[in-house]
């Protein structure tokens, strides 16, 4: 399964984004291709990762066949790794 990944600016960061994410890419490396989200690339998943309960990064100029996944918080990982891991 391919995932484009897009992060928000960060102007208000709550937590280190970075970090999640890679904690992310860990528990799933073997399942799921992560890249960074590019225009005109379709993905099977988008996975927003904002720095507050905002999350206000745009994603609408990517293509995601099975839909978006955002998260804001560092308690929001395991229910993403969750959810990503259902997707197979």
């Amino acid at each position: 399964m391919k995932c484009g990944v897009r992060f928000c600016g960060g102007c208000n960061p709550r937590y280190d984004r970075g970090t999640a994410y890679e904690i992310i890419k860990q528990n799933l490396q073997e399942k799921i291709q992560f890249e960074y989200a590019q225009e005109g690339v379709t993905y099977d998943i988008l996975l927003v990762i904002g720095g507050c309960t905002n999350c206000c990064a745009s994603y609408e100029q990517y293509i995601a066949k099975r839909g978006l996944i955002k998260i804001w918080d560092m308690d929001e990982i395991d229910k993403t790794i969750k959810i990503l891991k259902d997707f197979e």
